[in-house]
């Protein structure tokens, strides 16, 4: 695409920016419309992952077929079956009718599922099954029904990782993942957030009839560097907040009203850590470098060897052998939350590869246990531990 008809896109579907990954999610999205493969759109949460859908249903063959949006984590999960693939007349409590479902109204059209690392595992099945043939069950019933339908799937985590982890199918991630788009977070696109700042400052003002805010160049600053965990969402509601707050109607005064950045400070929430999206870099207070690639790679491979190795050992107590279940690494640039420790088994592996990291963390933040912790997604008690045994063997 050239530049003007980027452009004329981005303002069919009121997108602002010119960030360069913002733009290549676009024109992927227009380049792949006219197939039916499987599109797996990620990105944080508020990212406007919702947009990509549109524009590939538009320029596709099926723009006049339906086009549906479905919330996968916002359905509860005894009745996402029937949501997605209709039930018959007393499948279930409550069932006073025959439905249809989601795949069947949308056939002929595309079928926008977001937040799909939500689904059940059973649903995860029947997915899967609709997407290789095209064929899906009515709750309640036993004959099959054939629907055409292009799916598109979003996600705002690290659906990798939820594979190794056991809460998504292998198999499924693959079919989905046939071609993949990545939405930038805000905080990747510093260019484009006053840009939409001003956009929604001004659209504020025309709506209210009210002096529309702007800032000078200090609070500009102040602005392009905050972190902005939930994206352009979050963006939307402190320019929305602060234009409520700080301008006033247009009675003959100016049109506008400039703040500087003590005032916009005041509607910036504090950057805490735990409000900070799972895939930010370490912001924690040690003086040095947050994990380095190499080291996420040794820490995330050591732990699920030790998974394997623990397996291992249960299944020989237990008088069987088990083969280990495939584990697919998560992505180099993954950071686990952090959780208990569920490997927490001594004297396995990993003694001195883990120690060393540990240390290294603990340097990284200043021997503050909790914040090493943290980075390195382990326990507190862990770290503790493996202090105590080096303590122990010298």
């Amino acid at each position: 695409m050239d530049a003007q008809e980027l452009q004329t896109l981005k303002n069919r579907y009121d997108i602002i920016g010119n960030d360069p990954a913002l733009n290549r999610a676009l024109e992927t999205a227009v380049a792949i419309a006219p197939t039916d493969l499987t599109v797996l759109i990620e990105g944080e949460s508020g990212t406007g992952k919702e947009n990509i859908p549109q524009i590939i249903h538009q320029h596709s063959r099926r723009r006049t077929g339906r086009y549906l949006a479905v919330n996968c984590g916002a359905i509860p999960e005894g009745t996402i079956n029937a949501e997605l693939f209709g039930h018959e007349k007393g499948a279930f409590t409550g069932a006073v009718g025959e439905r249809k479902g989601y795949f069947e109204e949308a056939n002929g059209g595309t079928l926008f599922l977001d937040e799909i690392g939500e689904l059940p595992k059973e649903t995860q099945a029947m997915l899967l099954r609709v997407l290789q043939n095209g064929e899906f069950m009515k709750v309640g019933s036993s004959k099959v029904e054939k629907t055409d339908v292009r799916v598109i799937c979003a996600t705002n985590v690290n659906l990798s990782y939820a594979v190794a982890s056991g809460k998504f199918r292998q198999d499924l991630y693959y079919r989905i993942n046939s071609i993949q788009i990545q939405m930038p977070p805000l905080r990747e696109r510093k260019s484009d957030i006053y840009l939409l700042f001003r956009k929604f400052a001004a659209d504020f003002a025309q709506k209210y009839n009210c002096q529309r805010v702007t800032l000078d160049v200090n609070a500009i600053s102040r602005l392009s560097s905050y972190r902005w965990p939930g994206n352009i969402r979050q963006l939307k509601n402190v320019a929305e907040t602060i234009s409520a707050l700080e301008s006033k109607p247009l009675r003959g005064t100016s049109d506008r009203v400039e703040l500087g950045p003590e005032v916009l400070s005041r509607y910036l929430p504090d950057e805490q850590d735990s409000l900070l999206p799972a895939t930010a870099p370490s912001v924690g207070g040690g003086s040095g470098s947050p994990l380095g690639d190499e080291d996420k790679k040794m820490i995330i491979k050591a732990i699920l060897d030790l998974k394997q190795e623990v397996d291992a050992l249960k299944s020989a107590m237990h008088g069987f052998s088990a083969a280990p279940q495939p584990m697919v690494p998560p992505p180099s640039d993954y950071e686990p939350e952090e959780q208990e420790s569920s490997f927490d088994e001594p004297d396995l592996n990993m003694k001195q590869m883990g120690r060393e990291l540990i240390e290294r963390a603990l340097q990284r933040h200043g021997g503050k246990v909790k914040d090493a912790a943290r980075e390195l997604g382990i326990s507190e008690r862990t770290i503790y531990r493996k202090l105590a045994e080096k303590k122990k063997n010298q």
